[in-house]
This record gives C-alpha cells, sequence and structure tokens, in this order.
C-alpha cells in the first residue's frame, strides 16, 4: 500500500534501519549485557592491582581488598586481608589450632629440651666452694626450686677462663625470666686469689655461698677422691705431715689448704660483706637437708618452695636424696659429701 512504502522511505531517508526483528532484539539484548559484564569485571581487576601496588610501594603486608568478590576470587592464591596477621618484620608461620599448640611449661630443672625462654645473664649468685663440701647437693637441690635456674656444669670462669670475658660467660648461662635467679657452681672459686676481686667487678650485689664441712673429713674425702685416679700416690698420713714425730701438718698440700676457712675467707671479706655470703654446713646438709635448703632459700630471697616432702633417706647409701616423683631431673644423691654416684633404690 502506499502507505507502507511511505514509511519505508522515511526510514531510509532519516538513516535508520527498520524496526527490529525479535530474535535480533535478543542478540543486541545479549551483547549489551555482556559487555557490561566484562566492563565490570575489568574494572574490579584493575582495582585490585592498584590496592596491590599501593600496599607494596607502602611496605604493607599483601592485603588485598577488591571492591567486589568476583575480583577477590581472580586473585584467589594472595593471602586475604587480616588486620591482625604479623608484621612486615616478623617471619610468617604456619597457622595452627589453638589447642594444638602446648602452653610452655616454666621449669626450675634447667633441662635443655625446655623452651628457649627469657633472657640469658649474667649470674646473681655463685657457689664458690669449698671443693668436697657438698656443693653438687646443694646445686642440685636448689634447681628444684621455679624461680631457680641454674648452669649444670663448672664453668670455671673467675678462675680459668677470665680472659674469655664477660661476654662468653653470659652465653653458657641458661635463659631466665625476671623473677629468675640465674645460677652457677665453682667450688675452686673460694680458694683462687683473684676470684673475689672479678667477681664484685662483674656486679657488687652478687651472693655468694660457701658450703662447708669439718676440714679434716673434707680433706679425706679430697684424697680418696685423688687416690681413685691416682693409686700410685702416697699415703694420707705422708702428705699430710711434714713431721710425723712432732706432729707438723704440712699445710702446704692442697687438701690441707683448701680447709683452712679463715684464710680463703680474708680475701672474700675484702670485697664483700657477710650479708652477702651464706654458709651452709655440709653436716646438717645429710641430717637436715630441707631446714639447710629452707636458710638458703632466704638467703636468696625467695619462697620455701624446698621443704622436707622432696627429700627421704635413703638407708642403704645413708645419705638423704631427692624424691624422684617432686623432680624432673634424675633424682641425685648427696654424692659430694662422701663420693660421686647418683640416688638409686
Amino acid at each position: 500500500p502506499p502507505a507502507r512504502a511511505h514509511g519505508a522511505m522515511a526510514y531510509r531517508v532519516l538513516g535508520r534501519a527498520g524496526p527490529p526483528q525479535p530474535r535480533r532484539a535478543r542478540r543486541l539484548l545479549f551483547a549489551f549485557t555482556l559487555s557490561l559484564s566484562c566492563t565490570y569485571l575489568c574494572y574490579s581487576f584493575l582495582c585490585c592491582c592498584d590496592d596491590l601496588g599501593r600496599s607494596r610501594l607502602l611496605g604493607a603486608p599483601r592485603c588485598l581488598r577488591g571492591p567486589s568478590a568476583g575480583g577477590q576470587k581472580l586473585l584467589q592464591k594472595s593471602r586475604p586481608c587480616d588486620p591482625s596477621g604479623p608484621t612486615p618484620s616478623e617471619p610468617s608461620a604456619p597457622s595452627a589450632p589453638a589447642a594444638a599448640v602446648p602452653a610452655p611449661r616454666l621449669s626450675g630443672s634447667n633441662h635443655s629440651g625446655s623452651p628457649k625462654l627469657g633472657t640469658k645473664r649474667l649470674p646473681q649468685a655463685l657457689i664458690v666452694g669449698v671443693k668436697k663440701g657438698g656443693t653438687r647437693a646443694v646445686l642440685e637441690f636448689i634447681r628444684v626450686h621455679p624461680d631457680v635456674r641454674a648452669l649444670g656444669t663448672e664453668p670455671h670462669f673467675f678462675d680459668r677462663n677470665y680472659g674469655r670475658g664477660l661476654d662468653w660467660y653470659r652465653s653458657l648461662m641458661p635463659r631466665t625470666l625476671e623473677s629468675q635467679i640465674t645460677l652457677e657452681k665453682t667450688p675452686s672459686y673460694f680458694v683462687t686469689q683473684e676470684a673475689p676481686r672479678r667477681i664484685f667487678n662483674m656486679s657488687r650485689d652478687t651472693k655468694l655461698i660457701v658450703v662447708v664441712r669439718n676440714p679434716v673429713t673434707r680433706a679425706i674425702s679430697d684424697y680418696t677422691q685423688t687416690l681413685s685416679k691416682k693409686p700410685d700416690i702416697p699415703t694420707f698420713e705422708g702428705l699430710s705431715f711434714r713431721n710425723r714425730t712432732l706432729g707438723l701438718v704440712d699445710v702446704s698440700w692442697n687438701a690441707i689448704r683448701i680447709g683452712m676457712y679463715v684464710l680463703h675467707l680474708e680475701s672474700w671479706l675484702q670485697y664483700f660483706p657477710l650479708a652477702q655470703i651464706h654458709f651452709v654446713s655440709g653436716e646438717r646438709l645429710i641430717t637436715d637437708p630441707a631446714g639447710e635448703m629452707g636458710r638458703v632459700q632466704d638467703f636468696l630471697g625467695i619462697k620455701r618452695f624446698i621443704t622436707d616432702k622432696h627429700f627421704y633417706f635413703n638407708k642403704t647409701k645413708g645419705f638423704p636424696c631427692l624424691k624422684k616423683n617432686r623432680i624432673e631431673p634424675p633424682a641425685s644423691m648427696l654424692g659430694q659429701i662422701k663420693r660421686e654416684n647418683s640416688c638409686t633404690d
């Protein structure tokens, strides 16, 4: 008809296509929707990359904050933002459930396998003597206390290794918390002329523990130990006297000289007052270990944790022993009083 022909001519004159067909309209709608989705996806990707670049420039932890779930899904290999995470200086570590991580256990047993807690410090207290007086027993007993951490071996710093320096000495010490006392034992300090001055130069507040016993029984114990290593040495009487007939004692013999406590104590009193020196009786350490250790704890300024419940008397050996169920290291006998061995049933 003429009207329809005029309408088609009008569309051609205006440069427009004819009325769209239904199938063509659906295709156009699909293409338009797809282009919008791609545009939005690219926008999300660019925003996430921009956040990542800024965080790296600022030295912040890798933390992506995409404006949409789609952007985060594309970058799912990156770690999501966690405000409670480690700082850049902290090493990354695999996370684990809180229940799977055991709480650190504090102990005064000084096990080498215990967690590394605290700081290595110079000792605040020293067991300085005397040899064969019971120093090992005092060390093992005091190590039961949770507020004491003690070096198990004798470092011999102030008599043999002083040239290595305090940093070397400190490196030997166990780690301690602020509330704990660091302690070491070297009995030869007591008879070393330079030891009092050197310890004073380290710290004038150092507390000193001296375990003494009857000088005669101490000398016999000292001789017995030497005899076990050197069976061909002279008899005890032959070494003890310069002149047996006149009864002149040979004070130059080391086993006798160590027992001249007053002679050695004079050097210590030149640097430390008596209030900083505690004397432990080796004899009472056998008959009343809890009482003697109670006084040691008072001297160190710590609570009386070690009591009668920690000891039992071994009738076979004739010495007080630490109860195995009270401490973690193997129970040790008061071996320094008569002989070195472990307290076993």
